[in-house]
């Protein structure tokens, strides 16, 4: 019988270009990798059709001599590896041997290559076999055109997507190529036209800066951070920039770039909750490591790679992030300030000092304590459903007013600031000499309760309050399923469920710092919580019920305060750990500078 049998070498090249060669980016990408691993400082790309009908990629790198340019289009032919030894010390972007094989397989090749030292050669492949080779001239470097790609694989082209779609890809490759590689002068042609051009000179910045807009990267932070293993360099855009997916976040690892859903998640962590429900950040994040410590040869294109401390390298990422951003003024600006003028006239200097309480009470002849914005806020005699944290007793007020000293205001994250009224009782209209701010009322007290409440919850120790009459509480068999598996998660936090029946529980206390009338409610939601996480953190979700119960228990839109009510409150936020977005990642302060104000009611023009 004679069942098994080796397949021919143009039958496997083809199935082989099925795994590395899946569209006309993925030629894009396997030839810039070895243009780059040639030491190119320039690599040019054109395009004709998205690449459907042509690629050329032409670089000044070292060249082949003639005998490796033609050994190079067999299949596993590599100059990288040697033995098994190299395949866990790999430092280039290529090493498997599969890729020009591949890409001859399925289209009409013709390459042209130097060292410069002698005269060059050009051969011209058809479906993998070479039609004719000749000498040509000495230039160093490759260029390397592909034509007809899937000329003869007409399945496979079949399931190509528009023009569009598909030179979208290539442009999202060579991006991420040359953001991973300042020091390559890059460029990008389509039907003649420069879409995409970088200047080699080693600032990923500068190359973010081409790919994204000068705005997004002027909203970008450098920082960094090592251990041991890793050396980090990240450049992160503020909270205020963010996309709605994920593809703008970047991960290169030793100059490749590289996709690992665990790590997009170390990133989004690290922002936590700057960050609004279903948006993204902009970040670019270049690892340094070992190459022992990476496992590069676990995906046919190399775009998924395997760390063997994943975990400690999440946790850096994640902490570098958080602590980046600890140490920010992340205020967002109501209006574009970008490329101002300076305005010439000369302007009358203003002085905004905090007033005392006292003057405020002589000139409105009320206490500041109980002054009203109009008849539908409570009087002193009603009880305020949302009270702030509790006024601290009278103080001696000094000359110098209630104002703080210089050396703290040049520390503090979020600028001093006084309020000066609300609009639709809602926004606190707050100023400074530097100009005016807007603070959403609910979103400052969310952070401000929040950050409360997550510290509580961390706490051994709570303190509970004992109920005359028990919640009573019923639910799915399921649901009553995972609280007894988790009911330790529910006890450290405070929550005690004793079984009343089948599927119903009865809670004799709670945490006396529950926000009240919520008590019940917030119970049923941190057990829906609990319901919908399939991999319980006990830390997330200590995040996640703070953030619950900030909400439910936060002054609401349409609430009066009183000037002294908003005094607390900027005080109280001004003290928060992360004052600048609420639990979900909404803003809590919008500023206006003076010179957009002025600008808004053309006191200046230009």
């Amino acid at each position: 019988m004679d069942n098994i049998h080796v397949m021919p070498d143009a039958l496997a090249n083809k199935i082989a270009a099925g795994e590395v060669v899946e569209r006309p980016s993925s030629v894009v990408k396997e030839l810039m990798e070895n243009s780059i691993d040639a030491g190119s400082s320039v690599v040019n790309v054109e395009l004709r059709e998205a690449g459907l009908e042509y690629i050329r990629i032409a670089d000044n790198g070292k060249g082949m001599e003639k005998e490796d340019a033609v050994r190079a289009f067999q299949r596993h032919a590599t100059s990288k590896i040697r033995d098994e030894r190299d395949l866990f010390h790999v430092k280039t972007l290529g090493f498997r041997g599969e890729a020009l094989a591949s890409i001859a397989a399925v289209s009409k090749l013709s390459v042209k290559t130097s060292t410069g030292d002698t005269s060059g050669i050009s051969l011209y492949l058809e479906g993998g076999e070479v039609k004719n080779h000749e000498a040509s001239d000495a230039r160093q470097g490759t260029e390397i055109k592909v034509e007809e790609l899937f000329f003869n694989t007409p399945a496979r082209l079949k399931y190509m997507k528009t023009i569009h779609t598909e030179l979208g890809h290539v442009t999202d490759v060579v991006n991420r190529m040359a953001l991973a590689n300042p020091h390559v002068k890059v460029s990008l042609e389509h039907q003649g036209k420069t879409l995409f051009q970088t200047s080699g000179r080693g600032d990923q910045l500068q190359v973010l800066s081409q790919i994204y807009g000068s705005n997004v990267a002027r909203k970008m932070k450098r920082t960094s951070a090592g251990d041991k293993d890793f050396k980090l360099e990240m450049l992160i855009g503020r909270p205020e920039i963010t996309r709605a997916s994920r593809a703008y976040m970047s991960l290169i690892v030793n100059g490749r770039f590289i996709r690992n859903p665990k790590l997009v998640q170390a990133i989004l962590k690290g922002y936590d909750t700057l960050l609004p429900l279903g948006k993204y950040p902009v970040a670019l994040i270049n690892i340094d490591m070992d190459p022992s410590l990476l496992d590069v040869n676990v995906h046919p294109a190399k775009l998924e790679v395997r760390f063997s401390k994943e975990q400690e390298l999440f946790e850096l990422i994640q902490n570098t992030i958080k602590q980046a951003f600890r140490e920010e003024t992340l205020i967002p600006e109501g209006t574009s300030t970008i490329n101002k003028k300076e305005d010439k006239r000369e302007q009358t200097s203003m002085v905004f000092e905090k007033p005392r309480v006292s003057e405020i009470a002589a000139n409105s002849n009320q206490s500041y304590e109980t002054e009203r914005i109009d008849e539908s806020t409570p009087g002193p005699e009603k009880e305020n459903p949302f009270p702030l944290e509790p006024e601290p007793a009278e103080e001696t007020v000094k000359d110098s007013g209630d104002i703080r000293q210089e050396e703290e205001e040049n520390t503090q994250r979020v600028p001093h600031m006084y309020p000066v009224g609300q609009l639709h009782g809602t926004y606190i209209i707050a100023q400074n000499e530097r100009g005016m701010y807007m603070i959403d009322q609910h979103a400052a007290q969310e952070r401000i309760k929040y950050e409360r409440f997550k510290k509580k919850l961390g706490e051994p120790d709570q303190t509970v309050q004992e109920l005359l009459v028990p919640l009573t509480f019923t639910f799915p068999a399921r649901t009553a399923l995972k609280i007894e598996e988790n009911s330790h998660i529910l006890e450290n936090i405070g929550v005690f469920f004793e079984s009343f029946g089948t599927n119903t529980f009865i809670v004799r206390s709670h945490p006396e710092w529950f926000p009240k009338g919520y008590e019940g409610e917030i119970i049923e939601e941190i057990v829906e919580e609990l319901e919908q996480s399939n991999n319980i953190n006990i830390e997330n979700f200590r995040n996640d019920a703070a953030a619950l119960m900030s909400c439910k228990g936060s002054i609401k839109a349409n609430h009066h305060l009183t000037p002294r009510d908003m005094e607390v409150l900027l005080d109280d936020l001004a003290a928060a750990e992360d004052p600048f977005t609420c639990p979900h990642g909404r803003p809590i302060i919008v500023f206006f500078s003076e010179y957009d104000i002025e600008k808004m009611f053309k006191r200046v023009m230009n």
